[in-house]
């Protein structure tokens, strides 16, 4: 299985992040979805077959379900659709790339929670509170919580980690008209993802939405519901109490527990059973909520 640690547009040179590769035309933005992985922020050595596929096609699925609900930077996934010297190169851009508006990113991410897991369960434990909010005694890890929850963070540098914040943090941060804006929106698309989650034996557990503002409105931009931006659970499988099997990288995860990687510096190699597990993850993750099978994997 071939894997595109990043892409090479000859006359161009992107911005890398974690995963994408992000190429300035102006107005707009080139971004391709590479099929590097990162765990505890940093990126391992070698990739996760068709990763950056899935998280493209289970975006532009997400963009065209929310559809007359939220308004969105995604322009064409098309790569006949992209100017040169992009449009020659859909042996490198095919399925993992989108034209895009160009936007003024906000600088927090804006996390919704529905289920009491990861850094939240760990605050929780400690406080009583994710991210200064208030919840009952007595939950246990992955629960349910009474109500969807807004636990923003701020957007670290590459290769530092995110620092969850209060809401009154964000408002300090883009102005309270704004985060509320976001928030609230933020809480209304979790919902219908959710209730659309349900439908297709799964449980939408948290996420993180980005937010950008072109031409004075702000819209939904980056990824959106990936398995790498949300925890989505098999729903026949949960059980409050303990962690639960999951769609995202869990399988480099618990490998890199297991050599005791020390979350810094250089990532390691994965072996191929660890990267074979997880391509398959994120394949089964683009199946089970488009309904449709992958056609781009060999």
């Amino acid at each position: 299985m071939d894997t595109v640690l990043q892409t090479n547009i000859p006359g161009t040179q992107p911005g890398r992040g974690k995963v994408r590769d992000i190429y300035d035309l102006g107005d707009k933005l080139l971004i391709a979805a590479s099929d590097r992985i990162s765990a505890f922020d940093v990126i391992m050595t070698n990739g996760i077959p068709y990763k950056g596929i899935v998280l493209t096609q289970i975006s532009k699925f997400w963009f065209e379900f929310l559809k007359g609900e939220v308004e969105h930077h995604l322009i064409s996934d098309d790569v006949a659709d992209f100017p040169a010297p992009f449009s020659d190169h859909a042996d490198q851009l095919a399925g993992r790339s989108m034209l895009c508006k160009k936007v003024e990113v906000l600088p927090i991410e804006c996390v919704v929670r529905g289920y009491l897991a990861g850094s939240g369960w760990k605050e929780y434990q400690a406080n009583q509170t994710v991210c200064g909010v208030e919840l009952p005694a007595g939950l246990t890890q992955c629960d349910k919580l009474p109500e969807l929850i807004f636990t923003p963070a701020t957007k670290a540098e590459l290769g530092e980690h995110d620092e969850n914040i209060s809401f009154e943090r964000a408002a300090e941060i883009i102005g309270l008209e704004q985060a509320s804006y976001v928030r609230d929106r933020s809480i209304e698309i979790f919902a219908k993802a959710s209730a659309y989650a349900e439908t297709k034996g799964l449980i939408l557990a948290d996420t993180k939405f980005e937010w950008g503002v072109v031409d004075g409105k702000t819209i939904l931009i980056d990824e959106v519901l990936t398995p790498d931006s949300s925890r989505f659970w098999p729903a026949d499988k949960y059980e409050a109490g303990r962690d639960q099997e999951s769609f995202d990288k869990q399988f480099v995860r618990n490998y890199l527990e297991e050599i005791k990687f020390d979350k810094s510096g250089s990532g390691v190699e994965l072996p191929p059973e660890i990267v074979e597990k997880t391509s398959a993850k994120y394949i089964d993750a683009y199946e089970r909520l488009t309904g449709s099978k992958f056609a781009f994997a060999k």
